[in-house]
């Protein structure tokens, strides 16, 4: 049953990952949008940090970096280790350069997404916080109910089931390479822990889980990128050969030889989108939940995100495992690649700092990821959740978790490639129609910032009438 099932989520995997589909629209859409809006992920950088350090306009809202540190919970996660090592190993050292390229490209499609997440954000009359995402943009703008609710199945799949599977997964392979680990009884006792201890936190809440990130992404960021800076330092003689070998590799004969599914440009595209998740429609539900006073601002906070997830950590990742002399290859892919590396500068206390690491992205990913599922729960059903619904919903949840642990390397990761490429095809058409939207929003914004003022968004001077806007509501 369960190999049949698998047999099913490979063809349609590899149908979608065709150069015409999902490469496509995320390459396209990317370069689009940048030209369009003059590549304000590049131009507004300085902007972006500024708007980073404002407090909530609402004094109970959740500010711009609890959002982004919500968001970044879920892209900065084991995809930032696991995902770059298996990318390297089984497509080259290439594929670190099309990371880099999705990344650039993909930051204005995150900017678009979050920025129409908070146009067409609603309020929680009961708490006060708002709610959002592409399924409401999708209703509310396009008029097409029934694509968001597909979308929020789609949403539900992927992170409730497809990453969290393999987030699990991921952690418990971590332990593989010790003395004491148990191919029967390790995945078991770790997953039984991850399940207890993610259950125990979205039980409490959102703002609990937005206050748990907050503190733990910061720390195991910086703490990694300071290690692998390390490595990266120790080896500083390799510096050289090591961007050749990435950029001759990118764009060699080679690294297509096995086929575009199997390419370098593929892997890097793949788990790219894996890491940062920028057009997949996922970050736009944590950014709907901000309270800043205009919607550009949030736009402009996630395409940061995109940046720290790959420009920053994932090339740390990249770049210290290829400054070692460890050797790619499709036998040591994923963890123990990275293992090897550290084992090479740092001996026995590698390894270990790897599992730490691998431990803590993973919990926070596990948390980010749930935190995007709850708002499309009540998407589709039309309501708010009742306490009953919620509680077996959480108790689904944490019961995927423990699966997550006992499952094979290549059901969680073709079960995530599948469940990200559907949001994909779904999303990047959805915001590349209401693109002009946020560009006229982007347009305001920077009007009002040449004039000296803290821009503020009034939603008619934007062309947008919608009844439902939660920004209407503030201007009548």
């Amino acid at each position: 049953m369960l190999e049949s099932l698998h047999n099913v989520i490979t063809t349609l995997s590899d149908f979608l990952y065709q150069p015409f589909i999902v490469p496509l629209f995320l390459v396209a859409a990317g370069l689009f949008l940048s030209i369009r809006m003059g590549f304000p992920q590049i131009r507004l950088f300085v902007e972006t940090l500024r708007v980073l350090n404002e407090k909530p306009v609402q004094g109970s809202g959740i500010s711009s970096f609890g959002a982004l540190m919500v968001s970044t919970a879920s892209r900065v996660g084991t995809g930032n280790i696991v995902g770059v090592s298996s990318a390297i190993c089984m497509g080259g050292p290439g594929a670190v350069f099309w990371m880099w390229l999705i990344a650039v490209l993909g930051s204005a499609s995150a900017f678009v997404e979050s920025t129409l997440a908070q146009i067409y954000k609603r309020e929680d009359l009961m708490t006060g916080h708002s709610y959002g995402g592409p399924s409401y943009y999708i209703q509310t703008a396009l008029g097409q109910r029934w694509l968001g609710i597909i979308f929020s199945v789609f949403i539900l799949l992927t992170y409730l089931v497809g990453y969290n599977l393999l987030a699990s997964y991921n952690v418990q392979t971590s332990f593989s390479g010790y003395s004491f680990y148990s191919e029967t009884k390790t995945p078991i006792i770790v997953g039984a822990g991850l399940a207890i201890l993610f259950a125990l936190c979205v039980f409490g809440g959102a703002k609990k889980i937005t206050k748990i990130t907050s503190y733990l992404v910061p720390i195991m960021s910086i703490t990694y990128i300071i290690v692998a800076l390390g490595v990266i330092v120790f080896n500083f003689t390799n510096i050289p050969s090591m961007f050749m070998t990435i950029f001759k590799d990118a764009f060699s004969f080679e690294a297509g030889a096995g086929g575009f599914a199997g390419s370098c440009i593929m892997y890097g595209i793949k788990r790219g989108l894996y890491s940062n998740e920028a057009g997949m429609g996922s970050a736009p539900n944590a950014s709907a939940s901000a309270s800043v006073s205009h919607p550009v601002k949030q736009g402009l906070v996630q395409s940061l995100s995109v940046f720290i997830d790959t420009i920053v950590i994932c090339s740390a990742t990249a770049l210290m495992c290829l400054s070692t002399s460890v050797t790619p290859s499709s036998e040591i892919s994923g963890i123990p690649y990275v293992q090897a590396s550290l084992h090479s500068v740092f001996g026995e206390l590698g390894p270990v700092f790897i599992t730490v690491a691998i431990l803590l992205f993973g919990f926070t990913t596990l948390i980010g990821n749930y935190y995007y599922t709850e708002g499309c729960l009540r998407f589709i059903i039309n309501r708010r959740p009742g306490k009953i619904i919620m509680t077996v919903f959480r108790i689904i949840a944490s019961i995927i978790v423990f699966a997550g642990a006992l499952a094979s390397a290549g059901f969680a990761w073709d079960s995530a490639d599948l469940c990200q490429a559907l949001m994909v095809v779904v999303n990047i058409p959805c915001i590349l129609i209401l693109s002009p939207i946020a560009i006229k929003a982007l347009k305001n914004y920077t009007e009002q910032r040449k004039q000296g003022k803290e821009p503020v968004y009034y939603a008619k001077e934007c062309g947008v009438n919608q009844d439902t806007d939660f920004w209407n509501r503030l201007d009548q």
